[in-house]
């Protein structure tokens, strides 16, 4: 049986995820860590949690009775490359634009 494999936009629609990565940047934590940042449960947040460890943005190390979560680099991949495809097809409609604007009509 396969894991869900969570789409990477997915995991960030979330405030809530997104404020996890921000807490996450500074430094490594635990679940429990986490969750004292939020007025949610304790389950809520590790579900929060899952959703961000399925999509490959972080990681979780169980260290003695704690799980502790860190930043991951795969998540954030597959956002910049989505993000890169549609910059070079800016860039070369606005450079082709640009060609166009630039030329001179033939007097």
């Amino acid at each position: 049986m396969t894991q869900q494999q969570f789409d990477a936009f997915q995991a960030i629609a979330d405030p809530s995820r997104r404020e996890i990565l921000s807490l996450l940047s500074k430094d490594s934590m635990s679940i429990n860590s986490l969750a004292e940042n939020f007025d949610m449960s304790r389950p809520a947040v590790s579900k929060h949690i899952k959703v961000l460890y399925m999509a490959g943005f972080i990681a979780i190390e169980d260290v003695g009775r704690e799980r502790y979560c860190t930043l991951k680099q795969d998540g954030f991949n597959r956002l910049q490359e989505w993000i890169d495809y549609f910059d070079k097809f800016w860039a070369t409609k606005l450079k082709k634009l640009e060609d166009l604007l630039n030329k001179k009509p033939k007097k």
